[in-house]
């Protein structure tokens, strides 16, 4: 038997315990009922008619199912499982065919529901495979439409609005559940054959459901359609391209239609885009909000192709040639010793999973100076070496344990545009114009002229809250928006804002407590300066009070922002870089306290964020950039700066910088080659610093460029 142009159809009906008519299959119910009827289209004969019912795994029905059914539990329980019924469904379907004379068929349903939310789905949770028919049917809603161009629109159509439109008289009551829709829509096929349509395209064209999901590059320059995509999130972090597409199973994904998301440390955070073959799919996705992989339940939003572009799109000739190779299983390899080759890495997978193309099939990821980042991408012909390969996650190489994980198309686009784009760190910004340092402080008082925003998405940006107060922002503090940022740098839900007065802060907090934020409802309180210090030092505030930051190094002081941007960023996005005196104590003498400078701060158009020992938080609008990093002038600009401003300054001793994800094998001759370009000074940081003798003895050396 072949599902496709065929002499004969299968008019198939069914039913969950669920939800019935256009929610079919969108609260995951399982199947309950299948009526079916082969329809020979050029006699116009019929088999024979057959209902059969099926025991679900929970047999608790719905009120409206057993309002417009009529099943019960108690006859469920004695019904066959799926995979049986389905068994049955074929033999009985090519027993019908062989009486009639033919050897063909194809489905035939009252729409996409049928099979696509609720048939495919469940029997990829249940593993089972669906035999070839349930691959290709007709949807008889849109062939009935075809016919008839001036019906109902074809979202809007339903067997009995089919039947009234040609004018078919039939009594829904006469029939047991099921039979009736089977023999109406047996009767709308044999209208429309005798019936002379505007198209003679009748059950020739029919839908598809693709086998598996196929994995290939996307460019930047290809157009995505935003009626295409979507976004799903609290997927497990080890989720695969296929995973997902198994969550959407049923639905046609474009060829490399699935990009997983990264966070700001290059690693998975729960979220993908999903790019489907048309809006039509997009729609029946979105139905599928909250159903569940595993025990996880998956939230699915709209998305554009901005985004999906933003995320999978690429340009690089050497990824479009590693993903050249079609129907292969990506695995990702991080944590790959700097200096492992080619030849290494093929001998740590080992014969029992050979690597496509042999060295082909091996992909480095490297900054743009060639320098190795640790990651790799291997491609796999099958399965199962790919799963050999998984056997060796955190085996050693060199001294390093590797971490191997499934990865996609997307994935590998995603990590080479973040490493590619990263700024070289030995160039150095050429500064436009000194900043002095304006007077914005965080208040620190008692007055309660700052509201705390909790709650809020953990996509939201400066931009979005922004909106979400509406006029109010007018009464915003320069740089007085601060989101705070949890132990691994990641959003918290929480964010401050200072207010002009405690009376503008009391009426932001009544207008805007509770209101929706990207499908979140947002709480916000009225506090004080203090309280919110306390929280962005790494505190908890709570409604049993104040608990202090666990870190008891000085408090930082926010710098203050310019409110222009000057030479492009060359501080890579991990990194975070201080002024040492905010940080720590420095030893030297009173007057040489007392002559201290003022900092002069420079801003780079995208820097580091600024990270605290515990939490963290962006200075931010009405008037500075949404992310800001700093880093100390040279000396000649602080020169410049002082004889413009009048004010006698003194050179500034550097910038200190703060290293995270370092190998646990690293040494100081690394750290100093890693940082080959930068100037310091032994002097100023031996008093900042306590240094170990072999630290001190490296620092003092006769080097004109090093970094600690």
């Amino acid at each position: 038997m072949t599902a496709s142009h065929s002499d004969s159809l299968v008019v198939l009906f069914g039913a969950t315990a669920g939800a019935y008519g256009a929610k079919l299959g969108s609260d995951e119910r399982e199947l309950i009922l299948l009526v079916w009827q082969v329809v020979d289209l050029h006699c116009k004969k019929v088999g024979t008619l057959h209902k059969s019912l099926v025991k679900a795994d929970n047999l608790e029905l719905s009120d409206q199912c057993r309002e417009v059914s009529g099943l019960t539990p108690e006859g469920l329980s004695k019904a066959e499982p799926l995979d049986r019924v389905l068994q049955q469904f074929n033999q009985l379907v090519s027993s019908d065919l062989k009486l009639l004379g033919r050897s063909s068929f194809t489905l035939c349903t009252d729409g996409q529901l049928l099979i696509r939310q609720v048939l495919h789905p469940e029997a990829s949770k249940k593993n089972f495979l669906l035999s070839d028919c349930f691959y290709s049917f007709h949807d008889l809603c849109k062939e009935f439409h075809m016919c008839h161009p001036n019906s109902a629109p074809v979202k809007d159509q339903t067997i009995k609005s089919m039947a009234e439109y040609i004018g078919l008289e039939t009594d829904e009551t006469e029939e047991d559940f099921g039979v009736w829709q089977v023999k109406t829509m047996v009767a709308i096929i044999f209208s429309m054959l005798s019936e002379t349509c505007i198209t003679d395209s009748r059950f020739t064209d029919p839908e598809t459901v693709k086998y598996k999901y196929e994995t290939g590059p996307c460019s930047k320059s290809e157009a995505v359609d935003s009626e295409t995509v979507i976004r799903a999130r609290g997927l497990p972090w080890q989720s695969s391209d296929q995973d997902i597409a198994r969550f959407f199973k049923g639905l046609n994904i474009a060829k490399g239609g699935v990009a997983l998301c990264l966070n700001a440390q290059g690693r998975r955070n729960g979220e993908a885009l999903v790019r489907f073959v048309n809006p039509e799919q997009r729609d029946l996705a979105l139905e599928r909000h909250k159903h569940h992989m595993g025990s996880r339940y998956i939230e699915v939003y709209k998305a554009t192709g901005e985004e999906f572009l933003k995320i999978a799109g690429g340009t690089s000739n050497e990824v479009a040639q590693f993903l050249s190779k079609e129907n292969q299983v990506i695995i990702r390899m991080r944590g790959l010793p700097f200096t492992a080759t080619l030849e290494e890495v093929l001998g740590f997978l080992g014969p029992e999973c050979p690597v496509t193309g042999g060295k082909e099939g091996l992909l480095f990821v490297k900054y743009p100076d060639g320098r190795p980042t640790g990651d790799a991408f291997v491609l796999f012909s099958c399965e199962e070496y790919a799963q050999n390969a998984l056997k060796k996650h955190k085996e050693i190489l060199g001294k390093r344990y590797i971490e191997l994980f499934r990865s996609t198309a997307a994935e590998v686009q995603q990590v080479l545009n973040r490493y590619l784009s990263t700024p070289l760190i030995p160039t150095l910004p050429t500064p436009i114009i000194p900043v002095i340092p304006p007077p914005y402080t965080i208040a620190t008082g008692s007055i309660r002229d700052c509201v705390r925003l909790r709650g809020l998405p953990y996509t939201a940006g400066i931009d979005d809250i922004l909106e979400f107060m509406g006029d109010a922002r007018a009464d915003i503090k320069p740089h007085g928006v601060h989101m705070v940022l949890n132990q691994q740098g990641r959003p918290s839900g929480d964010a401050f804002i200072q207010m002009k007065s405690s009376d503008r802060a009391f009426l932001v907090a009544q207008k805007c407590h509770k209101k929706m934020m990207k499908d979140r409802y947002v709480e916000v309180f009225q506090c004080s300066g203090e309280e919110m210090n306390f929280v962005l030092m790494g505190g908890t505030l709570n409604r049993s009070g104040l608990s202090p930051p666990p870190c008891k190094l000085p408090c930082l002081s926010p710098p203050a922002y310019a409110a222009f941007q000057t030479a492009a960023a060359v501080i890579p996005a991990e990194a975070a870089l201080y002024q040492p005196q905010a940080l720590l104590s420095t030893t030297r003498t009173p007057q040489a306290s007392a002559a201290a400078p003022p900092t002069v701060t420079y801003y780079p158009a995208q820097a580091a964020q600024l990270y605290m020992n515990y939490t963290a938080y962006y200075p931010s609008p009405p008037v500075s950039p949404t992310t800001v990093g700093y880093i100390a002038a040279p000396p000649a600009a602080v020169a410049a700066a002082a004889s413009a401003t009048h004010t006698p300054m003194l050179p500034q001793p550097g910038a200190l910088v703060r290293m995270q994800g370092l190998p646990y094998n690293t040494g100081m001759k690394d750290i100093l080659s890693f940082f080959q370009g930068y100037q310091y000074s032994p002097d100023d940081y031996n008093g900042l610093i306590q240094l170990n003798d072999q630290a001190r003895s490296v620092l003092q050396a006769p080097k004109e460029w090093v970094c600690l």
